[in-house]
């Protein structure tokens, strides 16, 4: 063996163990406040990495979504079915201001709808709020037993189902185009728009089980902070907690120091 090769042999390993840090402790907690179309404001909170040289702890927080339950949004269990998206759109002081940024079904509440010997009739719209969002709005419905029916069957035909679909596309354009977002969310809620659609089309085919079962936006107009705060209000005023006293044994210790 060659002198001086293994001059390491004795030393143990080059470099030696890392510490092991905990992550967490370079983290810091944010409120993510929903916007006043919900009963609930504030939804939860998050983390993230304390800004630290040029990375910023609001740039890895904006852009955000959250999902949350419209149960917990509106303290209403009968809406638990419905999931609704919140984008973080700003970063005020350790709050996290969202915005709406679609909806959806959960899934067990969408198998439950769907049965054999009834048609399934779906649509898909796109429309322009007067605030310039691109939604796409997806309507599900389904076919009802008349009132003295004997047959087991409530097959619509296919030129009913295209009617259908047509008056879909109709009445959920009407109803959006109309209204900015925060009103068209006001209308997704109580089901406005279903209801609207299973009166019209009674006449070609009755209808049950119509609701928006889904919508998601596909543009959204440039980021505006006071139309952010329009949604939201004012928080500056909220009460920052209280100061707790210390047990007298956790005292000690730091007086002795």
């Amino acid at each position: 063996m060659a002198v001086g090769k293994n001059k390491r042999m004795s030393k143990g390993k080059k470099g030696g163990k890392k510490k092991t840090v905990d992550v967490f402790t370079k983290k810091d907690w944010y409120d993510i406040k929903a916007p006043s179309m919900f009963s609930v404001k504030q939804v939860g909170k998050t983390l993230v990495t304390r800004t630290q040289g040029t990375k910023i702890a609001s740039d890895g927080l904006k852009g955000r979504i959250f999902e949350v339950s419209l149960a917990d949004l509106n303290q209403d269990e009968d809406q638990a079915f419905r999931k609704i998206l919140l984008k973080c759109e700003d970063v005020q002081g350790k709050n996290l201001l969202t915005n709406f940024h679609g909806m959806d079904f959960t899934t067990d509440k969408l198998r439950s709808l769907v049965r054999k010997w009834f048609t399934l009739i779906e649509c898909g719209v796109d429309v322009k709020t007067t605030d310039n969002y691109m939604l796409r709005v997806f309507v599900i419905g389904f076919t009802k037993r008349r009132m003295d029916q004997a047959k087991r069957t409530c097959y619509a035909q296919s030129a009913q189902i295209r009617q259908i679909r047509k008056k879909m596309t109709e009445i959920v354009t009407r109803e959006s185009v109309t209204c900015d977002l925060k009103e068209l969310v006001l209308k997704f809620i109580p089901e406005v728009i279903g209801k609207e659609i299973e009166k019209v089309c009674a006449g070609i085919y009755p209808l049950q089980n119509v609701y928006i079962r889904k919508a998601k936006i596909l543009k959204a107009p440039k980021f505006d902070v006071t139309k952010l705060m329009e949604v939201h209000g004012d928080y500056s005023g909220e009460d920052a907690g209280a100061k707790v006293e210390r047990p007298a044994e956790e005292a000690k210790p730091e007086e002795e120091a």
